[in-house]
């Protein structure tokens, strides 16, 4: 394994977080591949060891399943019965092996499938305000499939009782508030520009990536299978605008492909902290160069430190937690501010501004 742990160690580990997660499919089937030598040896050959991760390939699995070619895993995860998704999900990697093997080599680590909606609305909404802006264009970096371009189509509420957005839509979201402060009740601008800026963007309308959308997530994951079911055929039926690349070198593309009478709105939710710092900061410089001749707002939810130029609070980082951020360029002047935090990847929010 080229001086990794051994697969053993891996997976064991791996099934022991799927637990706690509260997937007892994948718990299981990552158990009985820690258990079963063939089945790793397999994986061993067949799989470079900078591919083999468990996540990964539990994902490409559970992607062949939906696909058609492993009836008997498709039935075992459809039932439940998590000794039966265990043996078959061995026997495929065993069996057929090429199928798995094509879908990770062709896939990069699971996408993230959530919908960060609860925390970005508020947000998005009050970096349009402070720009005088009545038309918005968003640009969603690492956008993965794009779900937060259909951010004004969705229905929101807050623990507190209030409610955002649309609350007739088929997209409900939901998210827990603390502290006194009540998130602002604005609405979002008229979006005249949806642009997901990516490495390798996902399009909804597209078979396989909707498939592996949904392979990326937990078999049993029933609920939020269903959510994910409405955001993606809410986003195809008015697609974004997908520009593949290095994130850095296309955003300037990206940027231009907003109308010019309308703000645009750049969106990072927890993508900078896979960039090197030097990079974060030519992240900035790109909104900066944008903003020569128009006004260009970021709205950022980032660790702590994570997003250049805007305020830490006084927190400390790797802190637990994420500041939601937002900024406004505009003639080489920056407007930065600090307008919450959130944990839980959004479940969880404190609004700070006034």
């Amino acid at each position: 394994m080229g001086g990794t742990r051994p697969l053993v160690e891996r997976y064991r580990e791996f099934a022991d977080a799927a637990a706690a997660a509260g997937s007892v499919l994948t718990a299981r089937v990552a158990r009985a591949i820690s258990d079963a030598p063939d089945v790793l040896r397999a994986l061993e050959i067949a799989i470079p060891a900078r591919r083999c991760r468990p996540a990964l390939v539990l994902a490409a699995v559970h992607d062949v399943s939906l696909s058609g070619r492993a009836p008997a895993l498709a039935a075992a995860y459809s039932t439940g019965d998590a000794e039966a998704a265990a043996a078959a999900a061995c026997a495929l990697l065993l069996g057929d092996m090429e199928a798995v093997l094509a879908v990770v080599e062709r896939r990069r680590a699971p996408a993230v499938a959530d919908n960060f909606g609860a925390i970005l609305y508020p947000a998005v909404a009050e970096a349009a305000y402070r720009a005088g802006a009545s038309t918005i264009g968003l640009i969603d970096v690492g956008c993965g499939a794009g779900l937060d371009l259909a951010l004004e189509r969705v229905g929101i509420t807050y623990d507190s009782g209030q409610v955002l957005g649309d609350p007739s839509s088929p997209v409900q979201l939901t998210a827990s508030l603390v502290g006194h402060r009540r998130v602002p009740g604005r609405g979002l601008p008229e979006v005249v520009a949806r642009i997901g800026v990516d490495a390798e963007p996902l399009d909804v309308t597209d078979a396989d990536d909707a498939r592996w959308l949904r392979a990326c997530l937990a078999p049993d994951a029933t609920q939020r299978a269903a959510q994910l079911s409405a955001e993606t055929e809410q986003l195809a039926a008015d697609p974004p605008v997908l520009v593949a690349g290095d994130v850095i070198d296309v955003l300037p593309e990206a940027l231009g492909a907003v109308p010019n009478d309308a703000l645009p709105v750049v969106i990072t939710t927890w993508v900078l902290s896979r960039l090197a710092p030097e990079k974060r900061l030519r992240f900035l410089q790109r909104l900066d160069e944008a903003a020569t001749e128009r006004r260009v707002a970021w709205v950022s939810v980032e660790g702590v430190g994570v997003a250049p130029a805007v305020p830490t609070l006084g927190d400390r980082r790797a802190s637990g937690h994420s500041i939601i951020g937002q900024a406004v360029f505009e003639h080489s002047v920056l407007h930065a501010a600090a307008i919450g935090r959130c944990w839980s990847q959004g479940r969880l929010m404190s609004w700070l501004a006034d």
